[in-house]
């Protein structure tokens, strides 16, 4: 697969937040994000995700469904439910991709989701993709 060489500072001012249990996952979302210039936030549960959102109000979040304390689930309806951070677009992260996931993901509120593993070949591409189908986002992405 071919991709097109993105600007190094294609996210640059941006604050994101990735929530995930897996110190893996987060591992790869933040070195990724962060070469793209990028300010990444992590939590390791939705509650600590939901915390940070309030108080970095970021461009987007990423976050895991199968999380302990509270889930992906938990947190998109925390974030829905809220007013003040409704508006804050939030991508679902799952290593189980069945069919119908994408479709319950979005109904809860989530933009789109992503599939676990993470990796440094495909995901930042994969990013973007989502990320070009969201409005406020993609007039912001200059490629």
């Amino acid at each position: 697969m071919t991709h097109i060489e993105l600007p190094m500072d294609l996210l640059a001012g941006w604050d994101i937040v990735v929530i995930d249990d897996e110190p893996d996952s987060l591992e790869v979302a933040e070195i990724i994000l962060d070469a793209y210039g990028a300010t990444v936030h992590t939590a390791s549960d939705g509650a600590e995700g939901l915390e940070l959102v309030r108080k970095v109000r970021p461009r987007f979040a990423i976050s895991d469904i199968s999380m302990p304390v509270m889930d992906g689930w938990g947190f998109i309806h925390a974030l829905k439910q809220d007013r003040a951070l409704e508006e804050i677009p939030a991508i679902a992260l799952t290593a189980h991709a069945m069919i119908g996931d994408r479709e319950r993901a979005v109904s809860a509120g989530f933009h789109n989701y992503l599939t676990k593993p993470l990796t440094a070949d495909t995901f930042i591409y994969d990013l973007l993709k989502l990320l070009m189908d969201i409005p406020e986002l993609a007039e912001h992405l200059t490629i």
